[in-house]
């Protein structure tokens, strides 16, 4: 098992984002809504022999505005979903879709090789694959507890 870093201030903003969500969008006056411009497109992680892979919903988002790098054991998936443009004669009711700028950042364990990730994009699903290098750079050993 490899050690996480733990990031406090990811962990709380995650919590707020679930608490505010759970809330829905803020209003103002009696009609006026605020909703956040950031958004977090939703994630699932898996793993099998050879691999990791991760799956992100980015419905209604363009390819050429998604981006994923791999920097010193992270991934960073980022981008951004467009507001639609209003229309003559077009008017909007309820507005509770996010758009705006999202980040994502997944610490990677030591046995995956970033030089050969992969990533795919199709029907709004990004999938990126993380092959394993086959073996794992952990230095694990039992301390003697004094």
């Amino acid at each position: 098992m490899a050690l996480m870093k733990w990031e406090p201030m990811r962990e709380m903003e995650e919590l707020f984002d679930r608490l505010t969500r759970s809330f829905g969008p803020l209003r103002l006056g009696s009609s006026e809504v605020v909703a956040p411009e950031d958004w977090s497109p939703r994630v699932d992680i898996a793993e099998n022999e050879k691999e990791f892979e991760v799956k992100a919903e980015l419905p209604e988002v363009r390819r050429e505005d998604v981006h994923v790098t791999v920097d010193n054991g992270l991934l960073t998936l980022r981008g951004e979903r467009r507001r639609e443009k209003e229309e003559k004669g077009r008017q909007f009711h309820r507005i509770e879709r996010s758009y705006g700028n999202f980040s994502r950042r997944f610490s990677l364990p030591d046995n995956v090789d970033g030089s050969k990730v992969e990533a795919h994009f199709s029907d709004g699903m990004l999938s990126i694959r993380l092959p394993k290098t086959g073996e794992s750079k952990s230095n694990a050993r039992e301390v003697k507890i004094v």
